[in-house]
């Protein structure tokens, strides 16, 4: 089982000295775990989770991004999931996906035969099929089940939790793997006041005790995991992976613990890049003890198939290790070898070398290719020792330069494409969370999509968009195909009928013009009919 949280930091628990924050079930599973105090993720979403399903480097897999069509992960990445059940288990994701939201890229296209997720990064973000018409989605959200839209009944984390544990009810006789991805405390901050309340009684800053709150409710939620173990007699014999999947988000106040840490997420100082990581499991790990190796993000992969005995006689070519000695044998760390690890995040189609980069080594880290740490004698990243250690600065740039490469070179940077006409998906909605070309996902500014046309037929559209101030039209075209509709004032959708696109590669693109101006889709729904 793998539980992660969305915009935890390492702070954000009582276990690491939050002095407020009350976390009792992540504090105990921290004191029956193994953990990794120097345990290292992506500074933002979706590139952390392309390297735990693949247990590569997020930019071999097409993620670069978190939205803008640079969240998709490429098809042919061969994922944890479908490892794992090709060797038996029987998985399932509930909460945040963020590697695809429309085939071939969805979680049940990708090795999960049960899925409960929400489109995009987040609820409440403009994938979200009620993000234009209400506030407040974390609260009886819209999600998709196994591909079909369905109506959550209460809080997101909640609903999250009660799937899994179904499922893991369902399932309690035969090897399981259960994803758990809760998109909490990712913003909008959203709680019920009765786990707010008590640390805006506490006199911290309103958005600090929201996010404690929505993490206190996480924390009961983990504690309803824990127990359900118990109460099933799966402890013993259930690996239980607690990790986050960057570090916290800065609020712009100054209440949030951050362990003394610099930076937030998007950041690849450690604030934004270092995350707990606890692993239990009663049978084979002996827990209550700390592990100082430097580990990551492509390292969880290869530890699970291996701990999990489903390793594949050709496996993909993982850039992670298997973290199984170290979870084994307190001493394997006195032989362990030293590594070098990078990470890298910023927005754009293209990745450019060294900015917002690091490298890490057990002692040392890069940042930006310049600036220089000593992270044994000074973890808070306050001292920039580059001028006195100029041969090590060349030896880490020179290891980033090579990775750069190498990863580029996988595949490169060409966009992910959706597929239309699929009998696996159809109708097909496109949303805001992967167009491109827009000036940013919340202005009505036209955007496109990156698709690709699987058969030629008859196909009509369905686009929704900003209600209509006066008489227009709204356009669309792909695949060598056109057409148009009148709108009326007032109006927020439209039909266009009798496309026929070309097969293959193409770009879907739809804009409405009123009075000479054009504005782009809120949604576009694509029926091969």
């Amino acid at each position: 089982m793998l539980i992660i949280t969305d915009d935890q930091g390492y702070g954000d628990l009582g276990c690491h000295g939050n002095p407020v924050l009350k976390t009792p079930h992540q504090d105990r599973l921290h004191r029956e775990s193994v953990r990794f105090t120097q345990f290292h993720v992506s500074p933002v979403c979706s590139p952390t989770r392309a390297s735990l399903m693949t247990g590569r480097y997020n930019y071999r897999t097409g993620v670069v991004d978190t939205y803008a069509g640079r969240s998709m992960m490429h098809p042919r990445e061969r994922t944890l999931a479908e490892m794992l059940r090709a060797a038996g288990y029987r998985t399932g994701i509930f909460g945040k996906w963020h590697l695809g939201d429309n085939y071939p890229l969805r979680p049940m296209d990708r090795g999960f035969e049960e899925s409960l997720v929400h489109y995009g990064g987040g609820i409440a973000q403009p994938s979200d099929p009620e993000f234009f018409e209400r506030e407040n989605t974390y609260f009886d959200p819209v999600l998709q089940h196994n591909g079909k839209a369905v109506k959550g009944c209460g809080y997101c984390t909640d609903i999250f939790t009660d799937a899994a544990l179904h499922f893991i009810a369902a399932h309690r006789d035969a090897p399981f793997f259960t994803y758990v991805s809760y998109n909490a405390p990712h913003t909008p901050l959203q709680v019920a006041e009765e786990y707010a309340a008590p640390y805006r009684a506490a006199g911290l800053d309103e958005k600090t005790a929201q996010v404690y709150g929505m993490i206190a409710n996480v924390d009961q939620n983990v504690g309803r995991i824990l127990d359900a173990l118990d109460e099933m007699d799966l402890t013993r014999h259930t690996a239980v992976i607690f990790m986050t999947d960057n570090g916290a988000q800065d609020l712009g106040v100054g209440d949030r613990f951050n362990a003394g840490m610099r930076g937030w997420k998007t950041t690849v100082y450690e604030g934004g890049i270092r995350v707990p990581f606890f692993a239990r499991w009663p049978a084979a790990l002996d827990g209550g003890r700390d592990v100082d190796r430097i580990a990551a993000h492509i390292d969880i992969a290869p530890t699970l198939l291996e701990l999990c005995g489903a390793t594949e006689e050709k496996p993909p070519a993982f850039d992670g290790v298997s973290l199984a000695p170290l979870l084994r044998d307190g001493e394997a760390a006195r032989q362990w070898p030293d590594r070098t690890l990078f990470f890298q995040w910023h927005r754009g189609d293209t990745p450019e070398a060294f900015r917002n980069s690091a490298v890490r080594t057990q002692r040392w880290k890069l940042v930006n290719g310049e600036e220089l740490y000593d992270l044994t004698a000074d973890p808070g990243e306050t001292k920039d020792v580059a001028a006195e250690h100029p041969e090590t600065v060349r030896e880490l740039r020179a290891a980033y330069e090579a990775w750069f490469a190498d990863v580029s070179a996988t595949r490169g940077y060409a966009p992910v494409r959706i597929h239309l006409g699929s009998d696996h998906e159809n109708p097909i909605t496109l949303t805001r969370q992967d167009w491109r070309g827009a000036e940013n996902w919340m202005a009505d500014t036209p955007g496109y999509w990156e698709v690709h046309v699987e058969r030629a037929g008859n196909y009509d559209a369905v686009i929704t968009f900003a209600p209509a101030r006066t008489e227009g039209v709204v356009y669309l075209k792909f695949g060598g195909t056109e057409g148009h509709a009148a709108v009326a004032p007032g109006a927020s959708s439209a039909r266009i009928t009798g496309l026929r696109p070309e097969p293959g590669d193409t770009r879907l693109e739809c804009r409405l013009e009123q009075n000479g101006e054009a504005a782009g889709a809120r949604f576009v729904t694509v029926i091969r009919s």
